[in-house]
């Protein structure tokens, strides 16, 4: 199924702000679909002069009249004049007469999708148009609460014909735990008055230590004596209770949190009132708090593990300095250095809350390292990289790192020992494997004869053993030597 921008765009019409503007609203989709009892469809233009939808909500409080989507569908031919007509006059149109959508009777009204707020006189100029579909098969007496909740349907539709709706000035923060209309909703008068509370809104602050009803209190003053005294709170709670900015905020009392989110109701851009939706979020508090607990212990293993490594890596290199025996000296230093690319990467996992790293600089203080250790007296490596590894999870990161230590180490110590030249490492990245070459300007090895030293058996062990990759060694006889390793990523998560 394509996208809201896919078929937006695909009708060459819109900029980028209208699509934007489109999303937000889409976002709010499942609100106007549960205020209304209604499936809500968004249209836009197409350049043969018909309409195309690009969204589609279903409610959770009725049944639904659309059983299969109907995004990427043209418009039908019953709804096909409604919807031009409030799409050219800029004007809500409500059908003269109940709709049969497969046999089911249903009411239709099609709302202008305005962007910019009209100014008095200004002939609004719609960028699409929104349609509410009701089922009239199950008509029943209305509920108080379905009274008001079509009311504000109805507020959100007008502000929507007049472009102060979505507001702009809303934060677009995750939805996770974002207040529905069926958790909790509270209907307040321009001075902030509470003139209606559905049933879990009431229980949701029965729950924060309010006793009372709702109805007919302020509820500035209803969260300000459920706030515990010396109680640090959100500084916008004030203005969200009070039903004035279109914001998010948490109320928190007797170990109970419950998220408000406001929708200042307008009227061609006079404030009339306000709608605050409200639920119960202490649960989910807790599980966040609980993942927030756990990264910061997980990222202070991570330290502890870089700083003992470190320890370790100095231990080994203190050991060396005071070793008589040359071949002693100069294990106990590659030692050093591959617990020192080891720590490497457990420094970088520890300044973040993935468990992912972005390789390549982790690659480039690794290379620093090995360059300086490897490089003898009358040896003058200068190392080049090129392309990218992009982010890798630990699991892969820890074993590379170490390997291409190996590499470039050997590239310095034996394929440039006692001459001036270069090391290249190159890296391409596709979705399905990482390719890596180290290639050096130093005197070769004769084709075939690739070394055995412990070093050699590291590299395959880590590349094919635990990546499950190949490595391969390329030598020409004074022409360097060039080793080229490939990993399969297809294990790696793609939403990593």
């Amino acid at each position: 199924m394509s996208t809201l921008s896919e078929l937006v765009y695909a009708q060459g019409r819109s900029s980028e702000a209208e699509v934007e503007w489109l999303h937000r609203l889409a976002g709010d989709g499942q609100l106007l679909s549960d205020l209304a009892f209604a499936d809500i469809v968004i249209w836009v233009p197409t350049p043969d002069d018909s309409f195309i939808a690009v969204a589609h909500t279903r409610p959770s409080s009725a049944a639904t009249l659309f059983y299969r989507d109907i995004v990427g569908d043209r418009v039908r031919p019953q709804w096909r004049t409604q919807v031009r007509e409030a799409f050219s006059t800029g004007q809500i149109v409500d059908s003269a007469s109940p709709d049969w959508f497969e046999e089911t009777p249903t009411r239709v009204r099609a709302v202008p999708i305005v962007r910019e707020p009209v100014r008095a006189g200004e002939q609004p100029s719609a960028i699409g148009v929104l349609t509410r579909h009701t089922n009239l098969g199950e008509a029943r007496t209305p509920s108080r609460q379905q009274i008001t909740f079509n009311d504000c349907a109805d507020d959100l539709f007008g502000m929507i014909a007049s472009g102060d709706f979505p507001d702009l000035s809303a934060p677009t923060g995750p939805r996770r735990g974002a207040p529905r209309a069926a958790d909790g909703l509270i209907r307040l008068d321009v001075d902030g008055i509470t003139t209606f509370a559905s049933p879990n809104a009431l229980s949701a602050f029965n729950r924060l230590g309010f006793e009372e009803e709702l109805e007919g209190e302020s509820l500035v003053e209803v969260v300000t004596g459920i706030l515990p005294e010396k109680h640090q709170f959100d500084e916008s709670l004030p203005v969200v209770v009070a039903g004035r900015a279109p914001w998010r905020t948490d109320v928190e009392a007797r170990g109970v949190t419950v998220s408000l989110r406001t929708i200042p109701l307008r009227d061609h851009g006079t404030r009339i009132g306000a709608i605050v939706l409200c639920r119960d979020v202490t649960e989910m508090r807790h599980q966040e708090q609980e993942l927030i607990t756990k990264d910061a212990t997980i990222r202070e293993i991570h330290h502890r593990v870089k700083n003992n490594l470190q320890t370790v890596a100095s231990l080994l290199r203190i050991q060396a300095r005071r070793t008589p025996s040359e071949e002693a000296r100069d294990n106990l230093t590659q030692a050093m250095r591959r617990v020192s690319a080891i720590a490497v990467v457990h420094d970088t996992l520890s300044g973040g809350l993935a468990q992912t790293v972005d390789f390549d600089d982790v690659f480039d203080r690794v290379l620093k390292l090995v360059a300086e250790v490897a490089a003898g007296a009358n040896t003058r490596a200068q190392t080049r990289t090129t392309g990218r590894f992009g982010t890798l999870p630990s699991e892969y990161a820890t074993p590379l790192a170490l390997a291409l230590t190996e590499l470039v180490t050997n590239a310095v110590e034996h394929g440039l020992a006692g001459r001036e030249g270069e090391v290249e490492i190159i890296a391409e990245r596709s979705e399905q494997r990482l390719e890596v070459r180290v290639r050096d300007t130093g005197s070769g090895l004769p084709e075939g004869q690739v070394g055995r030293g412990l070093g050699t058996q590291i590299v395959r062990t880590l590349i094919q053993g635990e990546l499950g990759g190949t490595i391969d060694w390329h030598t020409a006889p004074g022409e360097g030597t060039e080793v080229t390793i490939e990993v399969p990523l297809r294990y790696i998560d793609r939403g990593a």
